[in-house]
């Protein structure tokens, strides 16, 4: 594995280039306003019915239409969702790019799956911070940064490796470092994250705890406070150091109950279940699946979507939150600003 660092890349590369950034929701605002800050010549494009645009603009930054952008840019960033970068990119971005240009990605999910399958005279590069945008901006700002992985899909000019590590330092990535990695791996493994573990399996696991307390008797907000809330507390231990960091950190009766009944929780069928869902991810029937979605109107998303946030822990856990104001302080997500 490589990893490399601001040492190693010129930031004089992408401050030689005009980059259009093609969106502006969490990733997008995050690398608009990083490179900016960095001295990169920045454009933001949008559709004219964008209610980002305004964002965009009281930040200080250039916007204009995505194909006008596209076609004054160097280097197009195409941040939008991904089931929307396949339309933009037929009838916004393909049509006004010409050959030698760099067409970068902060996910492989487009690339790797075939939603969209670019031309053959440009070139084709990936950085994808391995954190969400609002915390890439906030960790820049801060003067740190998020840990970016880089990849290169197609290399027409010669330096697309070159050309991408530049923009990841610019963005705050070398600051963390900036890991090699291909299209297939980064997707894939993101994928799996972000439904086994990170998003999925995490909140799966905080509802049903929440609700075995509450069915049991206990307090709403006690079932809030030990299922959900220290959930931070925990997860903050983990990023320090790892594992074995956050169990010398709680107590031996909490380590106990760690190490004895974990397994009892996260069982093989569990990982069997996994196992599954990385087969669905690796054979594109997730993605299929999501695009299908979409295509549809996102139905079952949304009822989904609204079930989730119709679940108590929601109406507990707002109440609670406002009885702690310091919550607000800092906020990394602010929807009328990013």
């Amino acid at each position: 594995m490589k990893v490399f660092y601001d040492a190693d890349a010129n930031i004089e590369i992408i401050r030689s280039k005009r980059v259009a950034v093609i969106g502006y929701g969490s990733q997008g605002h995050a690398h608009a306003n990083n490179l900016k800050e960095s001295g990169v010549d920045v454009i933001v494009g949008l559709p004219q019915e964008s209610k980002s645009w305004k964002k965009a603009e009281d930040a200080g930054l250039e916007v204009m239409f995505t194909g006008d952008a596209v076609k004054m840019a160097d280097v197009i960033m195409i941040l939008v969702p991904d089931e929307l970068a396949p339309a933009v990119y037929r009838n916004e971005i393909e049509p006004n790019l010409s050959a030698g240009k760099y067409l970068a990605f902060a996910h492989g999910f487009s690339i790797h799956f075939k939603k969209i399958v670019p031309r053959d005279d440009v070139n084709i590069f990936m950085v994808a911070p391995k954190g969400p945008g609002h915390l890439v901006r906030s960790e820049y700002t801060r003067g740190r940064g998020v840990p970016c992985l880089l990849a290169v899909y197609k290399d027409v000019a010669g330096d697309t490796r070159e050309v991408g590590l530049s923009y990841a330092s610019a963005i705050g990535g070398g600051k963390a470092g900036v890991i090699e990695t291909n299209f297939k791996e980064e997707t894939e493994t993101d994928l799996f994250g972000e439904q086994a573990v990170l998003c999925g399996g995490l909140t799966a696991l905080i509802q049903a705890g929440y609700e075995t307390l509450t069915e049991a008797g206990y307090s709403p907000e006690m079932a809030y406070f030990e299922c959900l809330h220290e959930m931070k507390l925990i997860v903050d231990l983990l990023y320090e150091g790892g594992i074995s960091n956050m169990r010398y950190s709680v107590s031996n009766t909490a380590e106990f109950g760690d190490l004895t009944r974990g397994g009892r929780i996260i069982t093989d069928a569990t990982k069997a279940e996994m196992k599954k869902i990385l087969g669905e991810i690796q054979s594109g029937e997730f993605a299929d699946e999501w695009m299908s979605e979409c295509d549809g109107g996102k139905e079952n998303f949304k009822r989904l979507e609204a079930e989730g946030q119709d679940h108590p822990i929601e109406d507990v856990g707002k109440r609670l939150r406002s009885m702690m104001p310091w919550l607000e302080q800092d906020r990394k997500v602010d929807a009328a600003k990013n």
